[in-house]
């Protein structure tokens, strides 16, 4: 089944653990060898294969075993600056976020200017 934003997430955890447990078949482990070499219970291999949900790290343990943690970069792949903001930058890496900034920076408290 091919993964898609219109399976629900129910959905999507089955197919991941579907997949996941032939990977784990494709190299001969048993869900224990996994588990033991991940650092985790039997019983948390046994909720990622079945589509439960479980604790992302535990996940990523058990894709490191499996030698699949690189194709974690095609889940959330790293963000480019936008185009504008590469031509207002000329080059320049930005190096923290700007805050507002008030617009009467004399100190004074800020009237309306028809107090007599």
């Amino acid at each position: 089944m091919k993964i898609t934003e219109q399976l629900t997430d129910a959905a999507i955890l089955e197919e991941m653990g579907s997949r996941l447990a032939r990977w784990r078949l494709d190299r001969e482990l048993t869900q224990a060898a996994l588990a033991e070499q991940a650092g985790l219970s039997k019983r948390t291999v046994e909720r990622i294969e079945a589509g439960a949900t479980v604790q992302v790290s535990s996940l990523i343990r058990a894709l490191r075993v499996l030698e699949l943690v690189g194709g974690l970069e095609a889940w959330i792949p790293e963000t480019g600056p936008r185009p504008l903001e590469v031509l207002k930058r000329q080059g320049r890496q930005r190096k923290r976020a700007s805050s507002k900034r008030k617009a009467d920076r004399s100190g004074e408290p800020w009237t309306w200017g028809d107090e007599a």
